[in-house]
């Protein structure tokens, strides 16, 4: 018998799930000019975080969409990709007829909004005939042709995390922490409200569902031992 174990014959349990946190910081799309790259993300209205500069041959500059997590890289040295090639990068959105009047009011060349008949199936004009999250799409490009995909998600699959932190979001997460908080607390130790609420949210943050959050909240409470004296 062969010591030599193939792909086919590794071990089939399946893996736990992380516990340490890879959070996505900068994703690198590939420019030809780089002070034309910046002038266009200026444009939208992204956040300019860095433009650090070493010697002729390298620069670094880094935008943040509004509401995003992660941030987009851009300069001289940073990479060989070909410019134009970061292709399909998304742009969650809540609301994209506001997404979309937002972006082409300050100059991007925005798609109409359209849909596919399934996965992997036909494009076709026009939102969602549902109105289903995950399903309504619009498409722009930068001046070197890396294009960026608008996606409306209104309500996200459970164990996905939250939709961007707009106002409305928050105010509904806000509205369901005080609901759950509210079912805790009269069995609960006298506590900082504040605690449970933060790891709440952390835990809705994270994908868990809103009974997973409660229960990660009070077991918080548990561990910490975080009480008010009276």
């Amino acid at each position: 018998m062969s010591g030599t174990q193939t792909i086919n014959e590794l071990p089939t349990k399946p893996p736990t799930a992380a516990t340490v946190d890879l959070k996505l910081e900068v994703v690198v799309i590939p420019v030809s000019d780089v002070d034309r790259a910046k002038r266009f993300y200026e444009s939208l209205g992204w956040r300019l975080d860095a433009d650090f500069v070493a010697g002729d041959h390298w620069r670094g500059v880094q935008f943040t969409p509004p509401g995003s997590p992660c941030s987009i890289h851009f300069g001289k040295g940073l990479t060989t990709a070909v410019p134009g090639s970061a292709q399909n990068l998304y742009l969650v959105v809540s609301h994209m007829e506001a997404a979309r009047a937002e972006l082409i009011g300050r100059g991007a060349a925005v798609s109409e909004a359209f849909h596919f008949t399934s996965f992997g199936g036909e494009r076709v004009p026009g939102p969602d005939p549902k109105g289903g999250s995950y399903a309504t799409f619009a498409s722009f490009s930068d001046p070197d042709g890396n294009t960026w995909l608008l996606q409306e998600i209104k309500t996200r699959f459970p164990g996905r995390g939250l939709s961007s932190p707009d106002v409305g979001t928050l105010t509904e997460l806000l509205k369901e922490t005080e609901e759950h908080h509210g079912e805790y607390e009269p069995t609960a130790p006298k506590h900082h409200w504040s605690q449970w609420y933060a790891a709440y949210i952390v835990a809705r943050e994270r994908g868990r569902t809103s009974d997973e959050a409660a229960k990660d909240a009070a077991l918080h409470m548990q561990r910490t031992g975080d009480r008010v004296t009276v």
